[in-house]
């Protein structure tokens, strides 16, 4: 059975380190040394190979590097030792404990006088965790656990903490002149609270000087103890003061459920509305993420992308209203501007708000702009990810946008530039993928700039835009995994006519690439072809088959153009 070993947390300010080796071990341990504020001397031969993140602490001068090997001499005169693992490292650790000098051998336990920690910092609050040598990647594993338990930003709740403990000393202790008492309470404060009395009532004529002594250290310690730690972390520099306030009138800490809280519900401002920013994914409701759906059934206020599917939207719960964005051309930066307005009003009102994209809110979705504009009028900004149909719907048309030997790589653009304006189109490459999102409404000039020339070639830059073929296939998806689903199959040459002539189901987006005849080819002389319909998400098992492939007769047609 491991012996527990005694953990303690060492003040390391101006202490000097003994590191030897030079290696990307010995700077981990001279990063780590310099973050705690030591002064880390490594001492290692010229002729060995410097790590470049301690070359350059070396350089700076934050380090003192001795050009030499070890001598048993560096312990008397170098100071502190912190060893990386060096041929010697037996006889460093032998002579640092016959010295008392603590000492860690990396990977070697049975030399280690102590081990580094695993550890999370928040300001005062700080929370080391140790296998005692039996793996550090469970340690960073449980250390991470640990911390997102954690309410955000709790490292100032402890300060505030450590202020408001300060300042009832100063209240208890402010007719003594000499600090001696208050030494010994700090030094009393653990025992008592683990003394049988700690939850004792303490009667307000009480003189009993035992009593007393011990008054503002229960009553403080009952808070911590109590208090859930989410409550805690909502204390204000402004709730202190009525903390301690109610604490100069009264000898038992209110229950933090109650109303008498230590006088704060008088003080707490309104609470504050929350905003996230969440992708509703291609349009099928089984491809929201859980966390998406959560936030649909529990918000306030809900502002959509008009071109969010009618299955996501009959999600809803009915109590819930609904904005939908009115981005009709010519109006998208006005109607934007409305949506913020409409979120920031109802954040005001202490609403949470949920900004429903279509997609991923990154990706084409202003959702960076958005989560600025509200971070910058001091609200904090969920966003939760959603499935893109930049990738996704490729998928549902059975295009797989790489694949050995046709496509390596996949550029995602946008057809619609800032202000209606056309982006540059890519460059041709014969394994090259190109997904255009909000293209359709401008094919035929998008389709032109990828094929012919706009402007006078530009013959002197070696890597001028290359053209793309007539030839090349492409695929136009639109509403992508829903029930309407329809793939338009042609070529660069034919893409435009086809859409002309069977019309335009948005939302939609067009691909490019030889990736989009790895899994169908096209028919002979056929300049375009569509497949109508899509049911593969709500197949329920392969005990109905059978059925599944009768929907799918049902539901799925396809037909060339003559």
């Amino acid at each position: 059975m491991t012996v527990p070993a005694l953990l303690t947390a060492q003040s390391c300010i101006d202490h000097v380190h003994l590191i030897v080796g030079s290696g990307p071990l010995a700077a981990s341990r001279c990063a780590k040394s310099l973050e705690v504020g030591a002064r880390p001397v490594v001492v290692s031969p010229e002729t060995d190979d410097v790590h470049f993140t301690l070359a350059k602490a070396i350089e700076d001068g934050r380090v003192k590097w001795v050009q030499r090997g070890f001598q048993e001499e560096d312990l008397r005169t170098l100071g502190r030792e912190d060893v990386d693992g060096a041929p010697e490292s037996i006889h460093i650790s032998n002579l640092c404990k016959r010295m008392r000098i603590p000492v860690n051998v990396v990977d070697a336990p049975r030399l280690c006088t102590f081990t580094l920690l695993s550890t999370y910092s928040d300001g005062p609050l700080q929370i080391g965790i140790t296998t005692s040598g039996n793996g550090c990647k469970l340690s960073s594993r449980i250390r991470r656990e640990i911390a997102s338990a954690l309410p955000p930003k709790f490292g100032p709740t402890v300060e505030r903490l450590g202020t408001m403990r300060r300042r009832i000393w100063e209240e208890d202790y402010k007719s003594q002149n000499t600090t001696d008492v208050v030494d010994a309470e700090v030094e009393d404060e653990e025992a008592a609270a683990q003394k049988h009395t700690f939850n004792a009532l303490v009667k307000e004529d009480d003189k009993d000087p035992s009593v007393l002594r011990t008054r503002r250290m229960r009553w403080l310690s009952q808070i911590c103890e109590y208090w859930p730690l989410s409550r805690l972390a909502a204390i204000t520099d402004a709730d202190v003061s009525a903390i301690l306030d109610a604490y100069k009138s009264s000898a038992q800490p209110p229950a933090p459920n109650s109303h008498e809280i230590f006088g704060l519900a008088p003080t707490l401002p309104a609470k504050k509305g929350t905003i996230s920013l969440a992708g509703s994914g291609p349009g099928h409701p089984s491809l929201l993420t859980v966390a998406t759906r959560n936030a649909i059934e529990s918000a306030h206020f809900i502002l959509a992308d008009k071109l969010v599917p009618a299955e996501i939207l009959e999600l809803i719960p009915r109590r819930t209203p609904v904005h939908i964005a009115r981005k009709f051309p010519g109006n998208a930066d006005a109607a934007q501007e409305e949506l913020l307005q409409l979120g920031l009003d109802a954040m005001k009102q202490g609403k949470d708000v949920l900004r429903l994209k279509q997609g991923d809110p990154y990706l084409y979705g202003r959702g960076a702009e958005e989560l600025s504009f509200f971070r910058e009028r001091g609200y904090d900004v969920r966003v939760i990810p959603g499935i893109t149909s930049a990738l996704s719907a490729p998928l549902f048309a059975e295009i797989p946008v790489t694949h050995r030997s046709v496509a390596d790589q996949v550029v995602i653009c946008t057809g619609t530039g800032r202000k209606g304006a056309a982006p540059e189109p890519p460059s041709y490459r014969k394994s090259k993928t190109v997904v255009f999102l909000m293209a359709l409404h401008r094919l035929e000039s998008l389709v032109k700039s990828l094929t012919r020339e706009t402007e006078a070639p530009d013959t002197t830059t070696p890597h001028a835009r290359r053209l793309w073929p007539l030839s090349t296939p492409c695929a136009v998806i639109e509403r992508a995994s829903c029930p309407d689903q329809r793939v338009i199959r042609s070529t660069l040459e034919y893409v435009c006519q086809a859409i002309e002539e069977e019309g335009s189901r948005p939302p939609g987006l067009l691909v490019v690439g030889n990736a989009c005849e790895v899994l169908h080819k096209p028919a002979d002389e056929k300049r375009w072809s569509v497949e109508e319909g899509f049911q593969n998400l709500d197949a329920v098992g392969s005990s109905v088959g059978e059925m599944n492939i009768l929907k799918e007769l049902e539901n799925v047609s396809v037909k060339s153009d003559p």
